[in-house]
């Protein structure tokens, strides 16, 4: 699988960052839980999303500036050499979703 960065929380590219997959998903790095498919990303990684997207997964706030996040653990040997993860890090794919807006008129949404 081929990524390409599209943001993060560091300058240094480790730490939670955020990839566009050649799959047409996220795919989404950050701190390990206690679950394998769920990671915890700071808030303002979402920023970097694609215009007009969302993770296509459910957000749990956790009440301190994060979020956790449950995926598919990333397995895949290119996509792994590409992140060069932490050991107290992992990574999660998930789909991309489309972005709905209450406010939007009924033909943007």
């Amino acid at each position: 699988m081929k990524l390409e960065r599209l943001g993060g929380d560091s300058t240094d590219g480790q730490s939670p960052t955020l990839f566009l997959s050649d799959r047409g998903s996220y795919v989404t790095q950050g701190w390990r839980t206690d679950w394998p498919d769920t990671i915890e990303i700071p808030h303002r990684l979402i920023r970097h999303l694609k215009p007009g997207t969302c993770l296509g997964a459910l957000l749990r706030d956790t009440g301190h500036g994060t979020f956790m996040l449950t995926g598919e653990p990333v397995t895949d040997p290119e996509a792994l050499e590409q992140i060069q993860l932490p050991s107290h890090e992992t990574a999660v794919e998930v789909p991309i979703g489309t972005e709905r807006r209450r406010d939007a008129a009924p033909d943007i949404r």
